[in-house]
């Protein structure tokens, strides 16, 4: 007897069957389609009360189809067979209208995965409205009772979120997977004579039993909210500067964004050219785990089919691959890196340290917890975003600051950086710890 997920799998793999033969009989070269279902639940609390309680559900179809190198494509929400012979139709339409694109069409059929690995991606959580309030409740009350100071509160929300993605083409290729993702999070607001200030915390996992419990996250945001009480401003100096974890993950995403296959060919990056050069310091390591089990970025195949391999983006500093789909691969006369639709559990390798080490080894600077405004240009490096966080002198937190300005050069923060921690963020595709870098200009307001 067949399980849910199998059936749903039996039944999808019935649609792509049909548009992808119906494509062909309109007489295209190649085609390829994507499937996705999902299902959801979104429970809100404010203030101990309940505020909102959202369930979802989705489904689309993608085709596209490639006439001599000309491409069309459309979607679908309407899975009856009139409507996908339509959405074919729709296609074909389109790509008998558009230019001849050399480097359009499908991944090469040597590039398909060939074994679609079990990845434990799959962890539905049997959650149903009412106990998805009480976590809510829990959680706020939780941090709200920390301190008398949490004076207020954005409200706690826990979610859980089961889907599947399937993708065939006219290679013969069919494959997919079942995921989920469950979250719980709270943001609260301290207040003193001074003002208000706001933080949070959240946990998520592909399965419930991962998740941080709900009287430790509401904890953790109460004490985040708490030390940014008494902020301060600085004067304009040039320091060391500690990325916290969680908002270092943002500069490696500035980093993968320029080496792109679209910003190398387009010729729109400040890291063009850059294969086999030194980027980043001696030692320095990032790869990709794309098999990590339960990982939130893990993947057996990328969005074309291809298989996603284990593989080093930088080694020992420097650059030894692009992040390539099929399309810029053709475009810059290389091979498909496996990363059609993104990179899968980017990993920066830690060093020795954890945050409090990273501390002592910067004496005194700045700590970055929190960066606003989109000041980043990765076709030149100009950095400049607005920052808070914490002054450090001698390897110690001293006070909070904010509206303060951090910039610099993004070559010349990635040549910069000193060290990475050990204090690993895991709550998404990009893995780094804290990372330390040498010198940037801090502006104060």
């Amino acid at each position: 007897m067949q399980s849910p997920e199998q059936a749903t799998q039996a039944r999808l793999n019935q649609l792509l069957d049909l548009v992808l033969s119906d494509a062909t009989s309109h007489g295209a070269d190649a085609a390829e389609a994507a499937v996705h279902e999902s299902a959801g639940l979104s429970v809100s609390a404010r203030m101990g009360a309940l505020e909102t309680i959202e369930h979802t559900r989705d489904k689309s179809l993608g085709l596209t189809v490639y006439f001599n190198h000309c491409k069309g494509s459309a979607s679908t929400t309407d899975f009856s067979e009139k409507a996908l012979r339509e959405t074919v139709a729709a296609a074909c339409s389109m790509a008998r209208y558009t230019t001849e694109d050399p480097c359009a069409g499908l991944a090469d059929a040597e590039r398909m995965a060939t074994e679609i690995l079990d990845l434990d991606l799959y962890h539905p959580w049997n959650l149903e409205a009412e106990a998805a309030t009480q976590i809510a409740l829990e959680t706020e009350d939780a941090a709200r009772k920390a301190d008398s100071r949490i004076s207020n509160s954005e409200g706690a929300t826990v979610a859980r979120h089961d889907g599947c993605n399937f993708y065939g083409n006219s290679h013969g290729f069919r494959g997919g997977w079942h995921g989920s993702r469950q979250s719980i999070s709270v943001a609260v607001i301290a207040e003193d004579d001074d003002g208000m200030q706001r933080d949070g915390w959240y946990s998520t996992a592909r399965a419930a039993d991962a998740l941080e419990s709900p009287t430790d996250i509401g904890a953790k945001a109460a004490d985040q909210a708490l030390a940014r009480l008494g902020s301060r401003k600085l004067d304009t100096c040039s320091v060391p500067v500690l990325y916290a974890a969680d908002v270092a993950t943002g500069l490696f995403r500035h980093f993968i964004q320029a080496i792109s296959g679209a910003s190398q060919y387009r010729k729109a990056s400040f890291l063009l050219d850059q294969l086999d050069q030194a980027v980043f310091p001696t030692g320095f390591r990032i790869h990709e785990q794309p098999h990590i089990p339960r990982g939130l970025g893990s993947a057996p195949f990328d969005s074309e089919g291809v298989s996603t391999p284990v593989r080093d983006v930088v080694n020992d500093g420097i650059l030894r691959g692009y992040v390539l789909d099929s399309y810029a691969a053709r475009k810059l006369h290389k091979e498909t890196t496996g990363n059609a639709g993104g990179v899968h559990n980017l990993t920066v390798e830690a060093g020795s340290y954890d945050r409090s080490g990273l501390l002592g080894e910067m004496g005194t600077g700045l700590l970055v917890t929190e960066l606003m405004g989109m000041g980043v240009n990765t076709v030149t490096g100009d950095y400049s975003r607005g920052a808070s966080g914490y002054w450090v002198e001698n390897g110690e937190l001293c006070y909070p600051v904010q509206e303060i300005t951090i910039a610099g050069k993004l070559q010349d923060m990635f040549m910069g950086i000193r060290e990475v921690g050990t204090d690993t963020e895991l709550r998404g595709n990009i893995r780094t710890g804290s990372v330390l870098i040498d010198r940037m200009t801090v502006a104060g307001g």
